[in-house]
C-alpha cells in the first residue's frame, strides 16, 4: 500500500475523483432524460411517444451514476454522508420520490390509452420535475455550506430553477440529436429559452461560491491564480456565445451539426463542475470537513478501491454499448 506513497494522501483523492466523476457523469446523461421529462408538457401526444423513444435505451442505466456517486460517499466518505444527508433529508426524500415516480410513469404510461395515459405523462414530468427542482436546491444550499437561512434558502430556490432550465437545455439538445422535422424544430426553440436559465445559473453560482468563503474567494482572485484561472470563464463565455450561434442557424437540412448543442452543453457543464471542484478542495463539506477529516481508514479504502477497479468499467463499458447500439434517430414508439 505504500507503492504510490503514503494511502492516507492518495486514497482520499482517488475516492474524491472518482465520486466526481460519477456526479459529473450523471448530471450530462441523467441531465438529458430529466430534461426531456421537463420539456413534455410543451409537446403534442405523437410527439411525447418520440420523446421517450428518444431516451428509453439509456435513462435507467443514466441513473446508476448517482447509484455509484451516492454509494462512494456513504463507503469512503461516511462523516460527510452523514452530515451531508442530514442537512440535505428533505430534498432527498422529494428527489427519490420523483425519480421513484417518473420511472414508474414511464413504464405504465406504455401500456395504457386515453385518460390514464394523460395521468402518467403527467406523472413523469411531475417526476422529472421534482427530482431536478430538488437537485437544484441541494447545489445551492451546498454551496452556501449547508446553511439554513432566509439568504440560503432563497439561493438555493434560485439554483433549483436554473438547474432544471439546465436541464432542459441539455434535454432539448438531446432531441434536437435524435429527431427531426417538427420536433427537432421544437427542440431548438426550447433549447433557446432554457439556455437564458443556464446563464442566470452560471453567474449567480460564479458570484455567490467566493462571497460565502474567504478561502475560495482567496484561491479565485489572488495572485497569480487569477491569471492561471481565468481562461475558465473565457472559455465558458466562448462556449455559451457558440451555443447561441449554433441554435440560431438550427435546424440544418442536412443535419450535420444537430450535434453541437449537446456537445457544448455538456462542455459548460464539465467547466462549471470543475470550477466547483476547485473551489472546494479539499472540503467534502463546505468549510467543515475536509476529504481526509472524513474518509475510511486507508485499509478499508483500499479494499473499496480494489472494487471500484472492476466495477467501474462494467458500468463505462454497458454504457458505451447502450449508447453505440442505439445511436442515430430515435424510432417509433413500439412495445412489441
Amino acid at each position: 500500500m505504500t507503492l504510490f506513497g503514503d494511502p492516507a494522501t492518495w486514497l482520499p483523492l482517488a475516492f474524491a475523483a472518482l465520486m466526481g466523476l460519477s456526479i459529473l457523469v450523471y448530471v450530462i446523461l441523467d441531465g438529458f432524460d430529466l430534461g426531456v421529462g421537463i420539456l413534455f408538457p410543451l409537446a403534442t401526444d405523437a410527439e411525447k411517444d418520440r420523446m421517450v423513444a428518444a431516451i428509453g435505451p439509456f435513462w435507467d442505466a443514466n441513473e446508476t451514476w448517482l447509484v455509484l456517486a451516492v454509494g462512494l460517499l456513504l463507503v469512503a466518505f461516511p462523516a460527510a454522508h452523514g452530515t451531508i444527508l442530514t442537512a440535505l433529508y428533505l430534498p432527498v426524500a422529494i428527489m427519490l420520490i420523483g425519480l421513484i415516480l417518473r420511472g414508474v410513469a414511464f413504464e405504465f404510461r406504455a401500456k395504457t390509452t386515453g385518460t390514464q395515459k394523460v395521468r402518467w405523462n403527467l406523472a413523469f414530468f411531475l417526476g422529472s420535475l421534482s427530482a431536478s427542482l430538488s437537485q437544484g436546491y441541494m447545489l445551492g444550499i451546498y454551496i452556501m455550506g449547508l446553511e439554513q437561512s432566509a439568504t440560503t434558502v432563497a439561493f438555493g430556490l434560485l439554483t433549483a430553477v436554473c438547474l432544471t432550465a439546465g436541464y432542459g437545455l441539455i434535454g432539448a439538445s438531446w432531441l434536437i440529436i435524435k429527431t427531426e422535422g417538427d420536433l427537432q424544430t421544437r427542440a431548438v426553440n426550447w433549447a433557446r429559452r432554457n439556455l437564458w436559465g443556464v446563464i442566470l445559473g452560471l453567474g449567480a453560482v460564479s458570484l455567490a461560491s467566493p462571497l460565502v468563503s474567504s478561502r475560495i474567494f482567496e484561491k479565485w482572485f489572488s495572485f497569480p491564480s487569477i491569471i492561471l484561472l481565468a481562461p475558465l470563464p473565457l472559455m465558458s463565455a466562448l462556449l455559451l456565445f457558440v451555443l447561441w450561434t449554433a441554435l440560431k442557424h438550427l435546424p440544418d437540412s442536412k443535419d450535420r451539426w444537430s450535434w453541437v448543442p449537446f456537445s457544448v452543453t455538456a462542455t459548460l457543464f464539465t467547466l462549471a463542475f470543475s470550477g466547483l471542484a476547485y473551489s472546494f478542495y479539499p472540503y467534502v463539506v463546505p468549510e467543515k470537513l475536509t476529504l481526509y477529516e472524513s474518509a475510511s481508514a486507508p485499509e478499508s479504502l483500499f479494499i473499496i478501491l480494489l472494487g471500484a477497479i472492476f466495477v467501474l468499467p462494467v458500468i463505462i463499458g454497458y454504457t458505451i454499448l447502450a449508447y453505440t447500439v442505439f445511436r442515430g434517430k430515435a424510432t417509433e414508439l413500439t412495445y412489441d
